[in-house]
C-alpha cells in the first residue's frame, strides 16, 4: 500500500481515508475536479488527508489476508502518530471498522460511507450474489487466476462491466447540458473502471466467506490479528453515509451499524444521499452537499463520551 498524503498540516489530527481494496485504484477518493473527496474535505476545512493506495496483488501476495491487510493500515496509522479521524469507502468502510473495534485507542471518530457491514440488514445485488453462489465457484476463479483473484476476469461479478454515457452521467452527477468537459470525465471514468487491480486469493476469500456469507463482523464472530472482533468496543462518534438508490450496498446493511456499535446514541449521525454508489464518492452534487457537513461535523470537538455507552452486544 502506498499512503498518498495531501496538504499536509503536521499540526492536524491526520484525516484517513481508507479507500476500497476490491477491484479499483484508490483514485475513486480524488477521481478530477468537482468530483474529488479529497478537494471536498480539504475546500470545507480538513487540513491534513491521506489516501491509503492499496496495491495489485502479485503472484507472490496470493496468500495474503485480512490480517495483513488491517496490519498494514495499522502500520499506516502509526506513521501518521498513533491517532486519526477515519474514512472508510465501500470495502473500505468494513475494513475501518475493523480497525476502530480492533484498535480502538487509535481512532477519534469514524465515517463510513456506502460500506457493507450488517450484511443481513438488507439486500443488494451483490450480496444476492455471494449467498446464493457457492462458494466452490469463488475458490475455482481464485485457481483459475493462479491464487489471485484477477479484476479484469471478474469485474462483471461486482457490477456493469461497462456504463453508457447516461449511466456516467447520473454517477458523476453532471448537467445534461454540459457538453465538451462531460466527454472528456465520461472518458476518465470508462478509463478508471476498466483499470482493476488484482487481489489475493486469500483474501477475497475470506471477504466472501467470512463478511458476506457469514456476516461474521456484524455479529460478533470475526477474529482479527488473534482477537475476536466485538463492534460494542467502538464507541467513538460515528457518521454512516448511505446511497438512496445503491446498487452495490443496500442502504440498510450500512445504517444497521448504528445498533451493532458501542457509541451512544447521541454520538451517531447518519445521512442518506440521492445517488447511486459510484456517485457517494465521484458525484460532483454528492461532494458539494453531503460531504462538506460530515467534514465539519469531523472538525467539531467530540462530545465528552458517557460513562457506561449503550450497549452493542452481538447477536
Amino acid at each position: 500500500m502506498h499512503l498518498r498524503e495531501f496538504c499536509a498540516d503536521d499540526s492536524a489530527m491526520p484525516t484517513l481515508i481508507c479507500a476500497p481494496f476490491a477491484l479499483h485504484r484508490a483514485t475513486i477518493a480524488d477521481f478530477a475536479p468537482g468530483h474529488s473527496l479529497v478537494r471536498a474535505l480539504r475546500g470545507a476545512g480538513l487540513s491534513r488527508i491521506c489516501v491509503t493506495d492499496w496495491l495489485s496483488a502479485g503472484p507472490e501476495m496470493r496468500y495474503l489476508s485480512i490480517d495483513n491487510y488491517l496490519a498494514d493500515l495499522d502500520v499506516a496509522v502509526d506513521e501518521l502518530g498513533g491517532k486519526v479521524d477515519l474514512i472508510g469507502l465501500c470495502q473500505g468502510g468494513w475494513l475501518a471498522l475493523l480497525f476502530a473495534a480492533r484498535f480502538p485507542q487509535k481512532v477519534r471518530k469514524l465515517v463510513l460511507a456506502g460500506a457493507p457491514v450488517d450484511i443481513r440488514a438488507g439486500e443488494s445485488p451483490l450480496s444476492r450474489m455471494a449467498a446464493q453462489t457457492p462458494l466452490a465457484v469463488f475458490e475455482q476463479l481464485v485457481e483459475l487466476g493462479g491464487g489471485r483473484i484477477l479484476g479484469d476476469r471478474v469485474l462483471g461479478l461486482w457490477g456493469p462491466r461497462a456504463f453508457d454515457s447516461q449511466s456516467v452521467r447520473e454517477l458523476l452527477q453532471l448537467p445534461q447540458r454540459l457538453r465538451g468537459p462531460a466527454l472528456r470525465l465520461e472518458a476518465e471514468f470508462r478509463e478508471w473502471h476498466a483499470a482493476t487491480v488484482d487481489l489475493p486469493g486469500t483474501y477475497y476469500l475470506e471477504v466472501v466467506e467470512w463478511l458476506y456469507k457469514q456476516n461474521r463482523l456484524a455479529e460478533g464472530r470475526l477474529v482479527a490479528l488473534g482477537r475476536r472482533i466485538d463492534l460494542a468496543r467502538v464507541r467513538v462518534p460515528l457518521f454512516l453515509l448511505a446511497a438512496r438508490d445503491d446498487d452495490v450496498v443496500a442502504p440498510e446493511q450500512v445504517l444497521a451499524t448504528e445498533a451493532r456499535v458501542g457509541t451512544a446514541a447521541t454520538e451517531i449521525e447518519t445521512a442518506i444521499a440521492p445517488c447511486r454508489h459510484l456517485g457517494l464518492f465521484m458525484g460532483a452534487r454528492t461532494l458539494r452537499t453531503v460531504w462538506p457537513n460530515i467534514a465539519r461535523w469531523m472538525i467539531a470537538t467530540p462530545a465528552v463520551p458517557r460513562r457506561s455507552p449503550r450497549s452493542a452486544a452481538p447477536n
